[in-house]
């Protein structure tokens, strides 16, 4: 549960409380092995006897996505828990097309180049998002089989 515990910390560092529906959204992203949507992390909640309206699971979800503990995948249509932390550069996924598996990386020198191009266009680029789709290793290996 250390990156549980290390989310809980950046949220009282940055002046945020850690109330329960915080806690409660955080630990079902911790537990989930794929993107999960705000409507699957009730259900997740609900089959645990516990209850969170949508629209505060939103409101954490956006919270947790402006402070980097956790992101949207766009292929998914989930959120995810960032698993890389404070890693320099824009977080990206890969994601199998097949069975899901994700995962994230950050690569400091991709994301100045796009700042770079955005500027080129007079844009000041706030947000990077790039998600590539494929089929993962361990699906090409079974298809071979």
């Amino acid at each position: 549960m250390t990156q549980t515990h290390d989310a809980l910390q950046v949220l009282r560092s940055r002046g945020y409380r850690v109330t329960e529906p915080r806690k409660r959204v955080l630990k079902v992203l911790a537990e989930a092995q794929r993107p999960v949507s705000p409507y699957e992390i009730q259900e997740i909640l609900q089959q645990k006897g516990e209850y969170l309206n949508h629209v505060t699971i939103y409101r954490v979800l956006d919270l947790f996505c402006s402070l980097k503990l956790a992101h949207k995948v766009l292929l998914g249509g989930g959120f995810v828990r960032c698993t890389l932390g404070a890693e320099d550069g824009c977080h990206r996924f890969v994601v199998c097309r097949q069975c899901g598996a994700l995962r994230e990386y950050a690569d400091k020198a991709l994301c100045e180049e796009e700042t770079a191009i955005a500027q080129e266009f007079g844009f000041r680029a706030e947000q990077h998002f790039s998600e590539f789709s494929g089929i993962c290793s361990e699906c090409m290996a079974s298809a071979r089989s």
